[in-house]
């Protein structure tokens, strides 16, 4: 019974692993993270979903992490039918009640001058800077692939 509950509580922290979120006043950030990329790689992305919970709208503003020389909010935009990526000027809006999504071919941070490589299982911080809720550091993990629940069917 004992090797049951030890395995049992071994698996819940495995999922909690996989799936972690953080709460900042009425912002609710999900799972923040990077795909792995090749050693030669100057950049990377970071994912996550902000929901605002409350009743009043708030912006992310910013972020910042000492993985990277600097970290900059993009988005992708169809240019003439061809897809390219952006730098979002003025934060990003999370309207009360609504989720944005940060996610690969949409908008994510962008971290620019990677001082290592992005390896699967590492995790770093991200400060996330928000208008309203202020600043949260987060803790990225560090992927293969996307997880489960950001694939779109």
């Amino acid at each position: 019974m004992k090797r049951f509950a030890a395995a049992l509580f071994a698996l819940c922290l495995s999922g909690l692993a996989a799936a972690h979120s953080f709460q900042l006043g009425s912002i609710h950030i999900g799972h923040p993270w990077s795909r792995a990329m090749p050693l030669a790689s100057p950049t990377g992305g970071v994912y996550l979903s902000l929901e605002n919970q409350g009743k009043g709208a708030d912006r992310l503003l910013s972020a910042s992490t000492p993985r990277a020389a600097s970290a900059e909010l993009h988005t992708h935009v169809n240019d003439n039918g061809v897809m390219r990526m952006r730098k979002v000027e003025g934060g990003v809006e999370i309207a009360p009640g609504q989720t944005v999504k940060f996610a690969p071919g949409s908008y994510h941070v962008m971290l620019v001058g990677l001082k290592q490589p992005l390896k699967a299982g590492d995790r770093f911080p991200l400060t996330l800077n928000f208008e309203k809720a202020g600043s949260i550091v987060v803790d990225v993990v560090v992927q293969d692939g996307m997880p489960a629940e950001s694939h779109s069917h």
